[in-house]
């Protein structure tokens, strides 16, 4: 724990120098560009086409009747938009995820590396490729397991402890890799991982709590009007990736730590043999 924590404060001081703020106007301006020209182009056959399903199977009068023996059936126009959002979110945050790891990880990797752990010997462990590949795979599957658990919504607290254990999954599997990329050889990150499975589950879970705000941001889009869904969609994305910087630092400063700690602790056992 005082690992996690030290790390921590370490990645909250240097999210804000000048440096990490202008690093995140890259993954940003991707965001943007991709999702705005997308919300831009397909919101609205979008949510004509789930209107339609709705309508089609007849999702709106039980949805409709459950909302007002509730008291709450002027909801029902919100159901639409609502199911979108929670379409929607999955793939904003893989593709956040997918512009930190291939953009921003390697950047905060030489950032932290030389500032912090100078001494600490790279050993190029990681590739560009195997980066590439850890994330595409990390965030396909992120994503269609999120899609699986979209009725689980009908009971929130389950929606968002399984919904915290995959965040905490795919960010510990993708950021990892990242983190060690260059410092560790592939039989160090191999064990460091298997040895720190639960610390940093545990930091990609706390990040997942973080991660809900931009979701509750752009739920009250769908409660606004719908009009407001793609400005409220590019705050996401902004806050996505504030998130998803600090957590790569987080995950940076331990690893590269806990790396350090490591070999330390094998040079120690190898001499006393």
């Amino acid at each position: 724990m005082k690992g996690i924590a030290t790390a921590w404060g370490r990645a909250l001081r240097a999210q804000f120098s000048r440096r990490m703020i202008l690093l995140s106007l890259v993954p940003l301006l991707l965001s943007l560009l991709v999702w705005g020209g997308l919300l831009w182009l397909g919101l609205q056959p979008f949510l004509d086409w789930l209107h339609g399903v709705f309508q089609e199977y007849g999702w709106f009068q039980s949805g409709g009747g459950m909302l007002s023996s509730l008291g709450l059936g002027a909801l029902t126009v919100l159901v639409v938009p609502l199911m979108a959002i929670i379409l929607l979110l999955p793939l904003m945050i893989a593709s956040a995820l997918l512009f930190m790891g291939i953009v921003a990880m390697p950047a905060i990797e030489r950032y932290v590396g030389r500032r912090q752990f100078p001494q600490l010997e790279q050993k190029e462990g990681g590739s560009f490729a195997g980066s590439v590949w850890m994330n595409l795979t990390s965030v396909i599957v992120f994503a269609g397991l999120w899609l699986m658990t979209v009725p689980l919504y009908a009971v929130p607290p389950v929606a968002v402890l399984v919904q915290a254990a995959l965040w905490g999954w795919v960010t510990s599997r993708v950021m990892s890799y990242d983190a060690l990329a260059a410092h560790a050889s592939t039989e160090e990150r191999q064990a460091l991982m298997r040895a720190q499975r639960w610390p940093l589950l545990a930091i990609g879970m706390v990040s997942g709590v973080l991660g809900a705000m931009p979701g509750i941001a752009w739920m009250g889009g769908a409660v606004l009007s719908v009009v407001l869904f793609p400005f409220l969609a590019i705050l996401s994305a902004w806050l996505y990736v504030l998130i998803f910087l600090f957590t790569g630092l987080w995950f940076q400063y331990y690893c590269l730590q806990t790396l350090e700690n490591m070999r330390a602790a094998n040079a120690t056992a190898q001499t006393a043999a």
